[in-house]
């Protein structure tokens, strides 16, 4: 039985190895707490230490909780190719005009692919047309989709938590994109919404006073809420005011502070020793919503509702930390559901930033401004000449006015009309621009109308703490 063991092992990636060990980590600490048979327990024991053992001689290194193997290609290949792409929270940069290569960044973090079967299976639990980011393939990976999927099939309650970091006082129409989803998630599934607003972050990583970071927090809110969210369903939170507030919630940071060490932190997220304290224990504060308990008073206390974190896939190492504690507090894993990211206008090597007007199309542009960034700025895939153009075609897949069409074109059929016509030359850049900028004025204009209708009073009302339309 060991010799077929150790040959399975052998057949392993590291990252499925430390997903193995970390496994039976749990398995021996949940038999330890269920005070099972000695015998259980010792070779429950001896599993997690042949693991480890193996885990050691693929990657050359302990096996150390939380602290999956970085850099899988190194590992498995012996050499780091230089065009890698490059994605953390903060950083997402690529060599590829087409963008990052998310199947291979699917295998890097050890995400699921969300296939045709897992969107068949929600549209079926829903009765729902799947959104068109699942049809598009724009929400492109999953943790644990399936257990939210099984539990609400067997009538069991899960909430949303998502969250915005407030760097400017405007938002992007890239920042959208997650809010878009999660509106949808929540009115198909009818559960609660948490979104966190992380102005603490923002004052500890850029230049800013805690006063103007809590000021962009309800500048922002205002443009989330304006999405369309329902006030009675949904709570907005900003740390700077949230955390001072909420027993429950300071009491998960301190867990996950507690059980995650420095070393692992360095880790996840390239932390260095000139790095301010706020910094290196920040992940803990963005961990603390994927648990229940973290809102009594939506949660009446409860710990044992699961959480479904939507969001863009740069986030995924702050809840690869997040899964890996949250057994060794006693609390349930979140499940994601991830995004590709939103290209900038000049090419899809990079994605939006706030901080670039030419990069992005700013929630409070006029159509003028609309129109005009993208006929100058957007990166296109056509020809040199109109002749090439007409001969050869155009390349949908770096072209940023297809892509963005991906995003907000409703009609399936239009979008695959505009590439065959794009392919073939029969569509010009131009053509493909005025297009967008049909389909994107009047989405940003009507989301002025409703953020215009957004009062200091309503905001208020949905960063209260308070009870939502749900009973737990």
């Amino acid at each position: 039985m060991a010799d077929i063991e150790n040959c399975d092992l052998k057949s392993l990636s590291p990252l499925q190895l430390f997903e193995k060990v970390t496994e039976q980590g749990e398995k021996v600490r949940a038999l330890k707490a269920g005070k099972a048979p000695k015998d259980e327990i010792d070779a429950a024991v001896r599993m997690l230490l042949s693991l480890k053992l193996s885990y050691k001689t693929a990657t050359g290194q302990d096996y150390q909780a939380g602290l999956p193997p970085r850099d899988l290609a190194s590992i498995n290949n012996g050499t780091k190719e230089e065009d890698e792409d490059l994605v953390d929270p903060w950083t997402v940069q690529t060599s590829n005009a087409k963008g990052v290569d998310y199947d291979k960044l699917i295998v890097r973090f050890g995400s699921s692919k969300i296939d045709t079967d897992l969107i068949n299976r929600i549209e079926r639990a829903t009765g729902q047309k799947p959104h068109r980011f699942l049809r598009r393939g724009i929400f492109f990976s999953h943790r644990d989709m399936d257990q939210i999927l099984q539990a609400y099939e067997n009538k069991k309650s899960f909430y949303l938590y998502t969250g915005r970091g407030p760097s400017s006082q405007a938002m992007h129409v890239g920042h959208l994109i997650p809010f878009i989803f999660t509106k949808w998630l929540q009115e198909v599934f009818d559960v609660p919404l948490v979104i966190q607003l992380t102005d603490d972050e923002k004052y500890l990583w850029k230049d800013l006073t805690t006063e103007k970071a809590y000021e962009y927090a309800i500048e922002n809110a205002k443009d989330i809420i304006a999405c369309g969210f329902d006030v009675n369903k949904t709570f907005i939170f900003s740390d700077l005011d949230y955390l001072g507030t909420s027993t429950g919630f300071y009491k998960n940071i301190v867990k996950v502070q507690k059980h995650v060490t420095f070393n692992q932190v360095k880790g996840i997220f390239g932390f260095t020793d000139s790095d301010c304290i706020g910094k290196i224990s920040f992940p803990a504060i963005q961990a603390a919503p994927s648990f229940s308990s973290s809102f009594p008073q939506i949660f009446n206390g409860k710990e044992n509702i699961q959480c479904l974190i939507p969001c863009a896939i740069d986030q995924d190492p702050y809840f690869r930390m997040t899964r890996d504690v949250a057994p060794r507090i006693g609390l349930l894993k979140p499940a994601l559901m991830h995004s590709v990211f939103f290209p900038a206008l000049q090419g899809a090597q990079t994605k939006m930033s706030a901080s670039d007007p030419n990069s992005s199309i700013f929630l409070t542009d006029s159509p003028k401004q609309i129109k005009t960034k993208i006929n100058k700025h957007a990166f296109s895939g056509g020809r040199d000449t109109i002749e090439e153009h007409r001969k050869y075609g155009g390349n949908c897949d770096v072209d940023v006015s297809f892509m963005y069409l991906t995003f907000f074109l409703e009609d399936d059929d239009r979008l695959e009309q505009l590439k065959q016509a794009y392919t073939s030359g029969e569509l010009l850049t131009g053509e493909l621009k005025k297009v967008l900028i049909e389909t994107l004025q009047p989405l940003v204009a009507a989301h002025q109308e409703r953020r215009k209708q957004v009062t200091d009073e309503i905001v208020k009302q949905f960063m209260t703490p308070r009870k939502l339309a749900f009973e737990f």
